[in-house]
């Protein structure tokens, strides 16, 4: 199948049921569909959400989607799953159920880093917790399975995305086989759902099984036996993780080329050796690959990559890395092949990513008509991550960071989708004269970082053919356009507004790409920063930042320096807030000891810390599982394994180096450093990590001051609040917005 545009979400012929309008808010019960004339539900979705009405919320967006194809979508939100009733009370759907958990990970959701059962859940009325069962995407589908046997399930969301193939799981530490497999869903959507739930719900209504539906990109789905059609491409003649299997296929039509033959590649693949140079100069890898062929669809080309079976990537922590090397290079639309796994006698069957939704495209999903508050059913109980983004605007998807330890990469895709300035400056016209208790403070204009919106490749077929996993590691692409103009464009507008007081930046900003926009970072620093600004260097000693895929500290001096002289210039007092994690695959004892002295140098105080949490799927997950480093090619891989601090003990040490200051952490770190042959960072001086034995107060340890709450720098970098979460922010605003 080829990447050409895909036919728009708003130009679909709709379904007869348009003729009952858009609803107030999807019915949650039979005595909403009956307000409304409905003898049924086309589709029903299933969430371990509460139901808020607002583009943030994934299963709001996909019922708003699909009502604006004239379907009648009914909710069901955070049922109770120790029986069907709840799952009975909307009836029987026409078409079929949608199943997610939620904004987040059932599992991240429920649990700590250190697997301890969190009190609280932010999408949960009155934040209480325990009100969506553990791997609530199997469970749900479950129990839709045991009330309506004979209707297809649809699966999604950031739980099903994230395991989609044989994942390690971090709770019951042991790879898992695919969701789709334990769930016996029809179907599993990957990423941002719109472009193909709106496919397979059309087709649905013409008849067509949503199990049959082969040919829709970022679905997966089971089968029992591969395609004669396509030919194989082993994963391990791709990139051999030890000594090659089979032999390269002399016949196969796929071709790799490396960046040290820029001529050569050039020739090949019809980029321009300037691009080339380019990209090879940014450590970039350009790749040509053959047309994409879904299984159905035609090609002249059709191919697939069988990657090793569930059984031998649990059992091969080697090949467990290797597959997720695999995995990670066949993410672009534009040059991703389909994938598939054996699972017993069966095989789960990836197609390639959805094509980015077009600015017309992401503008019509956000300016659908969302009430923009939780369902009247909650009364007046708060629903803290509601709470958190009820007064921000979300203006981009996607990320190109390629952060290992991060998963919105996974499931948003490296391809900036943004929205057009019209769009955005509608939906803040509509927040200031619509939500309640607005009083002229946007708390967000972002996404999953601040400062990508419109941010691209500026070679669309260099972006099309190439597999490189970051667009600004080790360096920024020589081919990324970094102008960010178009977002202090829209700052400025936005702020200009009437009844608009105040705009803040809280989403995560990426320095490293700011400082190449000093215009920007004046914007921003002048106008949008509320005395604090956070960013995240995540550590700072070169061997952990290099497996997070994470700039030096280089960056960051040269970002603060800017930072510092423009709040000067604008007469504000105002500070950096620095996020580091603790415990992260390839941070040893003295790393930690290092990241503890550079905070105490400048003056820090850590009060909340982020232990590395392994997230399904992601990069750093299987350097955590399997001790390998899947950025490089594993062949015959002999170097020393990658160490993970992984006992109680060790993970609260590296969570005690973060937090030196504390005099609970003291004992610990004493007996650390003497171990480590480090006795002389023990003290009373300015030097010195910890005090000796018997004292109860460091002299020189960053204080609070009343008058400014900071010593230096922040007295508190996290500001943490009740009900917050390790970076002072609901997972809401932590992950992607996914649905």
């Amino acid at each position: 199948m080829s990447t050409t545009k895909p036919k728009p979400l708003y130009a679909y012929r709709k379904y007869w049921a348009e003729c009952f309008g858009p609803a107030p808010f999807l019915p949650m019960s039979r005595a909403e569909m009956d307000a409304l004339g409905w003898d049924s539900c086309d589709i029903i979705l299933v969430t371990g959400d509460a139901y808020v009405d607002h583009p943030s919320f994934g299963m709001a967006v996909v019922g708003r989607v699909l009502e604006a194809q004239g379907f009648r979508v009914g909710i069901i939100a955070q049922p109770d799953w120790q029986s069907t009733a709840d799952f009975k009370a909307l009836g029987q759907p026409n078409l079929f159920f949608g199943v997610a958990a939620g904004n987040m990970d059932s599992m991240i959701n429920r649990y700590t880093a250190d697997r301890k059962v969190r009190s609280d859940d932010a999408y949960t009325p009155g934040g209480q917790g325990g009100s969506r069962p553990d791997r609530a995407t199997i469970v749900y589908s479950q129990r839709v399975h045991e009330a309506w046997p004979t209707v297809p399930i649809v699966i999604g969301g950031i739980e099903a995305s994230l395991r989609r193939l044989a994942h390690y799981d971090y709770w019951s530490d042991k790879v898992r086989q695919s969701i789709l497999i334990d769930s016996h869903a029809d179907l599993l959507l990957y990423g941002n759902a719109e472009r193909a739930i709106v496919e397979i719900a059309h087709r649905a209504a013409q008849g067509e099984r949503p199990r049959d539906m082969h040919d829709i990109r970022a679905t997966c789905y089971v089968v029992n036996q591969l395609p004669d059609d396509f030919a194989r491409i082993d994963s391990r003649t791709l990139d051999a993780p030890s000594k090659p299997y089979l032999p390269q296929n002399p016949y196969q039509v796929t071709e790799t080329a490396t960046c040290s033959d820029s001529k050569a590649k050039a020739a090949r693949t019809g980029v321009t050796e300037q691009g080339v140079v380019q990209a090879e100069a940014s450590g970039a890898e350009v790749v040509v690959a053959e047309p994409v062929r879904l299984l159905g669809a035609a090609s002249a080309s059709p191919t697939f990559i069988e990657l090793p079976d569930s059984q031998a990537v649990r059992q091969d922590s080697v090949l467990y890395a290797h597959a997720s090397r695999i995995f990670h290079r066949e993410t672009n639309p534009g040059n991703a092949r389909a994938v598939a796994q054996r699972h017993g006698d069966r095989w789960v069957w990836q197609n390639p990513p959805a094509i980015p939704l077009s600015t017309d495209e992401l503008d019509w999903v956000f300016e659908l008509p969302y009430q923009r508050i939780p369902h009247p059913v909650y009364g007046d109980a708060v629903i803290p991550a509601y709470d958190m983004i009820k007064f921000s605007v979300n203006i981009m998807r996607g990320c190109f960071g390629g952060c290992t330890f991060c998963s919105i990469t996974e499931h948003e895709g490296r391809i900036i989708q943004s929205r057009s300035e019209d769009s955005v400056i509608q939906e803040i016209e509509r927040i200031r004269d619509k939500t309640p208790g607005f009083t002229g403070a946007i708390s967000d204009l972002g996404g999953p970082t601040a400062n990508m919106y419109h941010l691209t490749c500026n070679d669309r077929e260099i972006e099309a053919k190439c597999r490189r996993p970051s667009c600004v590691y080790p360096t920024i692409c020589g081919n990324l356009i970094t102008d960010h103009s178009p977002t202090t464009k829209l700052y400025r507008r936005a702020r200009a507004l009437p009844g608009i007081k105040q705009i803040r930046i809280a989403s995560g900003l990426r320095y490293d790409l700011a400082v190449k926009d000093p215009e920007y970072v004046r914007e921003l620093v002048t106008h949008h920063v509320g005395g604090y600004l956070k960013i995240a260097p995540e550590h700072t000693e070169s061997g952990p930042l290099d497996l997070m895929m994470k700039p030096g500290m280089g960056a960051y001096d040269e970002f603060k320096e800017m930072f510092d002289r423009f709040s000067k210039e604008a007469g504000k007092e105002q500070y950096l807030i620095p996020y580091f994690i603790a415990a992260h695959p390839g941070s040893t004892d003295e790393d930690m000891m290092a990241l503890a002295i550079w905070l105490k140098a400048h003056k820090f105080r850590v009060d909340q810390v982020q232990n590395f949490y392994p997230s399904p799927m992601a990069t750093a997950t299987a350097m955590f599982h399997t001790g390998k480093n899947p950025l490089k090619p594993l062949k015959l891989q002999r170097e020393g394994k990658i160490y993970s601090a992984r006992g109680k003990q060790q993970r609260l040490l590296h969570k005690a180096f973060l937090q030196y200051h504390r005099p609970e952490n003291w004992p610990m770190l004493r007996q650390a450093l003497k171990r480590m042959g480090r006795a002389d960072l023990i003290g009373r001086g300015k030097t010195h990590l910890v005090p000796p034995e018997g004292v109860q107060k460091d002299r020189y340890a960053p204080r609070f001051n009343a008058r400014t709450q900071h010593t230096g720098l922040p007295h508190n970098p996290s500001n943490p609040a009740k009900g917050k979460g390790a970076r002072g922010k609901p997972a809401s605003k932590r992950a992607s917005k996914p649905h």
